[in-house]
This record gives structure tokens, sequence and C-alpha cells, in this order.
């Protein structure tokens, strides 16, 4: 009985629809506005969120990182005033930690530079050198799309070779193979051996490994200034399989303030980080996101719940004398509520589905100019077409309860009066 009076009422929906092109419009533009509203802040969000989940993977939950900078400031006794006064992490750290840790699988000091990288007559400005040790391969988490990693001989002997990222790849030789190619970095002649796998843009690091250029450290040693005071360098260091995080970060810096002979109550001059600490950074963030977009967006939403229900009585009122007659002819009032419910909830769905086929248009136009990894997710679309309809029904149930309460004569005599 059910599935006949939804099929009877979806096809004077469909009448209804098809005859009245311009209330159908109306009503569609309220809620397709709506969608967008919503669904564009849900897409963005969630792009954010898988943006920086991968960065965190990439960069390896059983990982810390030494920095002069802590990611979080929650020591209220730290200034950055007395912070911009400590040493930058540099080969004696990394020394200390390959002598002395236990509980580490690898270490790595990366120290980086910008520096213009060319080409014969292609540059690079900004270009991101890594001057590295052989270990950054082991921590980092990439892909060699050509070419090769520097081996340890180059690395020992500082051999003016580098691996570059696939941005740099693309402004300096475009199509070209780059591998065997001699590139200029800092005025030093360089042999290309290797490209990164494109990884893309993410929700935290702008260009990832796409615009970085990497050298062995021992060549980096050549043109960049190790001991400078505001060169930025660090420190990753991998934990052993079965070791805790917090246990390699406890030895960590044990080992750090013995090397760097620091008083048991002086302040450490360096500072100890995890992936961890970005995500819980972000986990608030990302919650006044969600808060602000449903309060957003569920106003656009209510708009368009709102047009459908005017044009839902507008529609009610045009045909009170068709719901007269069809009332004087036997029909139910629960035929003429699912006549008009199914009608609202048509009309609500159609404007869903108009929404996420913006939104879908809307994230291939930003792929295509910025180069992102945003889709449209099936959880998005299911809560577009939810909502939709739960709207669809709010918004339809007064004027179709409206009309299946309607006397017969009264609606008859309504049309004619």
């Amino acid at each position: 009985m059910f599935f006949r009076l939804f099929k009877e009422g979806f096809l004077f929906a469909i009448s209804s629809i098809m005859v009245n092109k311009f209330r159908t419009f109306l009503s569609l533009f309220g809620i397709t506005i709506g969608i967008v509203s919503i669904i564009s802040v849900f897409t963005v969000l969630d792009w954010m969120e898988k943006s920086v989940h991968d960065t965190i993977a990439s960069m390896g939950d059983n990982v810390v990182y030494v920095q002069k900078w802590p990611w979080t400031f929650n020591d209220p006794n730290l200034a950055w005033w007395d912070m911009i006064k400590w040493p930058p992490i540099a080969m004696d750290d990394y020394n200390a930690i390959r002598n002395k840790s236990t509980k580490s699988e690898s270490a790595c000091l990366t120290v980086y530079q910008n520096e213009p990288v060319k080409y014969k007559k292609n540059v690079a400005p900004e270009a991101t050198v890594a001057a590295t040790t052989p270990e950054f391969k082991d921590i980092r988490t990439f892909e060699i799309d050509k070419g090769r990693y520097f081996s340890q001989f180059e690395a020992a002997s500082g051999k003016n070779v580098a691996i570059i990222g696939s941005e740099v790849a693309k402004n300096l030789f475009a199509e070209a193979d780059p591998v065997g190619k001699e590139i200029t970095i800092a005025g030093f002649k360089t042999t290309v051996i290797g490209v990164i796998k494109k990884e893309g843009k993410g929700g935290i690091a702008d260009s990832g490994m796409d615009e970085i250029t990497i050298i062995p450290v021992n060549f980096g040693k050549t043109f960049i200034n190790f001991r400078n005071r505001f060169v930025e360098s660090q420190l990753m260091i991998k934990a052993k399989p079965g070791v805790n995080i917090s246990e390699l970060s406890d030895e960590t810096t044990m080992i750090l303030r013995a090397s760097r002979r620091l008083q048991p109550e002086a302040v450490s001059t360096f500072s100890v980080n995890q992936a961890s600490m970005i995500t819980q950074g972000f986990n608030s963030v990302f919650a006044g996101i969600n808060l602000a977009g449903w309060f957003i967006s569920g106003l656009a939403i209510i708009v368009g719940g709102f047009g459908i229900a005017n044009i839902m009585f507008v529609s009610v009122r045009e045909r009170t004398n068709q719901i007269g007659i069809q009332k004087a002819l036997g029909a139910k009032r629960s035929f003429i509520l699912m006549q008009f419910l199914t009608e609202s909830v048509l009309l609500s769905i159609i404007g869903g589905v108009v929404g996420l086929i913006l939104v879908f248009i809307g994230t291939l136009f930003i792929n295509y100019l910025y180069d992102l990894n945003m889709y449209l997710t099936t959880g998005n679309i299911i809560m577009a077409i939810v909502i939709s309809g739960v709207i669809g029904i709010i918004a339809g149930y007064a004027p179709a309860y409206s009309a299946a309460k309607m006397d017969p004569v009264e609606a008859i005599g309504y049309s004619f009066g």
C-alpha cells in the first residue's frame, strides 16, 4: 500500500514539476545553494584533514624531530627571545645520537637553505636545498621516480650530486629527463642523479618534497654556514621496532643535554618534537571549523527549506480544486499527504543533487588550478542526499497536511469561488 501511494505521489510530483518549471527553479535554487554551502565546507575540511594525516604519516609516528624551535609553546618558562640565542642543531648532535643512542634505528641531520637552482636559462628561484646525511631516505617517506639516491661514498666525499623534486624538475627541464644533466646550485655545478615522485600540495606543507633539492651534507658545507644561529636545521631520529616514541624522546633529550654539557637545572637548548603534537594542535582547529561549518551552512539549508515550504503552500492553493475532486472520488488523506510530501522531497533531493554536481565541478576546477587532491567523498554525497530528503520532509509536511485535511466540498467550491 505504501509503495503504491508513493508511486502515485511520485508521478503527480513529476507532473507538477514539469508543468511549473519556474516555480521548480525557485524551489531548487534555495536548497541547491544550501547544499553547495554545506558540502563545500565539509569537502574542504575533509581535504585538510586528509592532507594533515598524510603529512603526519609521511613524517612517521615513530620519529622524533630535534629542532631549535618547538612545534607547540606549552612551557611558560620559555620565551622566543631566549630560544633565538640557542645554537642550531649541528653535526655534533647528530654524532652524539649515532654513537650513544640504544633506542634509535636511524638518525639523520638535515640543514635547509633557500637557493636559486639553475639549468641553462631556466631558474627555480626559491628552491629549498636540503643538505642531508644518507639516512634521510630511511626516515622521510618519499619515492624516487627517476634515477637514484646518493651513495655513502658520494655523501662522505661531498660529491656535487642532487636529487630534485618534481616541481624543480618541471621548472628547469619541462618534459626532458633531468637525470645526468648539470644544474647550478649557489654557483656550484651539480649533477642530477634522481627525481622525486610528485607528492602534490598538502594541508600543512605547501610543497612538501615537490620543491626540494636534496644534496649530501658534506657538499652543503661548501656554501651553507652550519654554525649560523639562524640556519634551519633538524635532526630526525627513528625508533627501533618495539621502542615507544616517548622512550626515544627521553633518551634523545638525555644524550643531547650531556653532549651540550648542560647543567641539571639548565633549560634544554633544543626542542624534541613529535608528529602527535601536530595532530593534537589540529584536532581543536578542525573541531572549530566543523562547528562553524554546520552553523553557517545550516542557515543556508534552513533558508532553502523555507523556500520549498513557501512554494509548496502556493502549489496547494493552486491545486485546491484538484484536491477536492480527488477526495470526492474517494482519495484518502494519506494519499493526498503522500502526494505533496513526495513532491517536496523530490524537489529537495533534486536541488541537493544539483548542488553536488556544482561542488564536484568546483573540485575539478580547483584541482586543475592549484594541483590539489581535493575530491567529493562518498560520505559527503550520502550526507547531502539525506539532508536534502529530511529538509524536504520537514518543509513539505505542513503544506501536505493542510492539503490532506481539506474538506472536498469546500475545496471544490474554493476553486470556483
